[in-house]
């Protein structure tokens, strides 16, 4: 095979890795346990089914009656309770998944603060 080939081969294979690696998705989940308040989360898993499987399973650890309270792809999720209820949010930042948790929480509750959150490593900083 000509070195020139090699090269071209070569070319194509790393075009081929960087472009699948730039079409990767990272997925995240919080899980949650109104009755107890026990939480568990998961980030940078190839799919939302198993980030939200190990969320569960670490909460599980802790409390009963655990459930996904948010899953979040390429981002952040945030859990925040309060007096008498809680919420959930994701966002591209972790700002933005606080502020909608907060939100969320809000409407349901008084005194409000974030939990527990979770960021992905291919989340964005606008």
């Amino acid at each position: 095979m000509s070195s020139r080939i090699v090269v071209i081969i070569f070319g194509f294979l790393v075009f081929c890795t960087v472009n699948t690696q730039a079409k990767a998705q990272n997925f995240g989940a919080i899980a949650y346990s109104p009755s107890t308040g026990g939480h568990g989360y998961s980030f940078d898993y190839s799919t939302r089914h198993a980030a939200e499987r190990r969320a569960l399973r670490e909460c599980g650890r802790r409390a009963r009656g655990c459930r996904v309270a948010v899953w979040f792809k390429n981002g952040c999720g945030a859990l925040a309770t309060g007096s008498r209820g809680w919420g959930s949010g994701w966002g591209t930042s972790r700002n933005r998944a606080y502020r909608e948790a907060l939100r969320v929480c809000g409407r349901k509750s008084g005194r409000c603060a974030i939990r527990v959150y979770a960021c992905t490593a291919r989340q964005s900083y606008r």
